[in-house]
């Protein structure tokens, strides 16, 4: 049998891999695509997707919880955990049928197995799978192989007392008691999920602060909200060892060789780049230190027409960011100008509660880079909308360049804590994008009531003149 040719080989069937993908196929090019495990990636299968179905049934039992405050006599009878992740899996399922579909579509053909680059830097082998044995050549190869959560030494991941992401969005049953090792985005997202459903949680973090790179005033507002649930918070301290006994794992941190003990210890370190199944050390491929692929801004490798994208660089490990990545390389291949990826205006959703959204620089990091700014603040405690729905906490926060004259100019960064931001971020992206104004956005009429208008009233103090704040 001859190998079959493709105009674009894309190793890796996650957010990067299949936004590739479905990219290039929509411009006419003829596709490969080789995934090893389930199309989707970590992002639909044990990630973004999972992750928030589980923080939304937190969302509607803390809901049911405070029912009677609208005078609905309403009583949660307990949790049905089976039946959580029976919907959590349902979703899944479908979103991964949905993705299937849309690549059959497109006419993209998808290979079962294992995907590793010969030294031509054109050839994949396939092994393991339905497509086991099979070889293909792309005229362009897009390695897009994702990551895997990091783990540490002497924590020996199983089903139960010891997890990762993975394990733990399918936990058989919560645990009565967890600790979370790192503060970071996945960290909070499931200390929040967790304790809303009945966990006793405690975080422990390496770094000063959780949230790390989240402007210090949206950080003190999820830090008051998790210590009102009893979420235990201790920073500034590192792991050292653990000790599982009795269905309890006990361990050893900071300075002062201090113990906590719980049922579940939650991994939360980060994820590092899946790249040793691609076999790059026989390519002209070049991988850092790390296990990173090396690219530039258009996401080209040190190899003539292999490029990589999403998990697998050293860039922001973010769903949305592999897609921008997918399409600047595909357009590159296709001959086209392409836009490189601006990763210091990327948008940031943490989904957390309260939740959590940026883009653009935070007040410290704004000033770190010389800049002279000004900012405004404003809570929402009193906006309509909020009170409506009984969600109060957290602020809007805009920093922008101070002019000459003193007054404010050019948006850098905007910063959301509060019920819905994750939504509501879409206002603050386009503005701090297109390097828009404080006068240029004050102008925009604001919907009234929203939780979306606490923007424009931010914005429109940086004017010197106001409504309600």
């Amino acid at each position: 049998m001859s190998t079959q040719e493709f105009d674009v080989v894309v190793i890796g069937g996650g957010p990067a891999g299949y936004a590739a993908a479905l990219y290039g196929a929509s411009a006419g090019l003829q596709i490969a695509l080789v995934e090893k495990h389930k199309l989707g990636g970590t992002c639909l299968n044990v990630g973004c997707i999972p992750a928030k179905e589980l923080l939304e049934t937190a969302a509607v039992s803390r809901a049911v919880s405070h029912a009677n405050v609208f005078g609905v006599m309403a009583e949660a009878k307990g949790l049905d955990w089976s039946k959580t992740l029976q919907r959590k899996q349902g979703i899944v399922d479908q979103l991964v049928g949905g993705l299937t579909g849309l690549l059959k579509g497109r006419k993209v053909t998808v290979f079962d197995g294992t995907g590793t680059l010969g030294a031509d830097n054109k050839t994949i082998t396939i092994s393991g799978g339905a497509s086991d044995g099979t070889s293909i050549i792309g005229a362009s190869v897009i390695l897009a192989a994702g990551s895997v959560p990091r783990e540490m030494d002497g924590f020996p991941i199983d089903d139960k007392h010891i997890v990762t992401s993975d394990q733990l969005l399918s936990i058989p049953e919560l645990p009565k008691s967890a600790v979370v090792i790192g503060g970071g985005a996945i960290g909070c997202e499931f200390a929040s999920m967790m304790s809303d459903l009945g966990t006793e949680v405690t975080i422990l973090e390496y770094a000063p602060k959780i949230l790390p790179g989240c402007d210090i005033d949206a950080v003190k507002v999820v830090e008051k909200s998790f210590a009102k649930r009893n979420i235990q918070i201790k920073t500034g301290v590192a792991v050292k060892s653990q000790k599982t006994e009795n269905g309890q794992v006990t361990l050893t941190y900071g300075d002062n060789n201090e113990t906590i003990t719980a049922e579940t210890v939650v991994m939360s370190i980060g994820r590092r780049p899946y790249t040793e199944t691609l076999g790059l050390e026989k390519t002209s491929v070049s991988v850092d230190d790390r296990g990173f692929i090396e690219v530039d801004q258009y996401c080209r490798t040190t190899a003539e027409n292999v490029w990589a994208v999403g998990d697998c660089i050293n860039t922001a490990q973010l769903a949305h960011v592999g897609f921008a990545e997918g399409m600047v390389a595909i357009t590159d291949i296709l001959g086209e100008q392409a836009n490189p990826v601006d990763y210091s205006k990327v948008p940031w959703c943490i989904y957390c509660h309260p939740e959590v959204s940026f883009v653009g620089h935070s007040e410290a990091s704004a000033k770190e880079a010389g800049l002279d700014v000004v900012v405004s603040k404003h809570r929402f405690t009193g906006n309509g909308r909020a009170m409506i729905v009984g969600e109060t906490d957290g602020l809007v926060k805009v920093i922008a360049e101070k002019n000459a004259d003193g007054s404010a100019g050019k948006i850098i960064g905007v910063h959301m804590v509060g019920p819905w931001v994750t939504e509501q971020l879409g206002q603050g992206y386009l503005a701090v994008n297109w390097e828009a104004t404080v006068e240029e956005v004050a102008a925009f009429i604001q919907p009234h009531p929203t939780m979306s208008e606490l923007f424009g009233e931010t914005v429109l103090a940086l004017t010197g003149r106001s409504l309600h704040g």
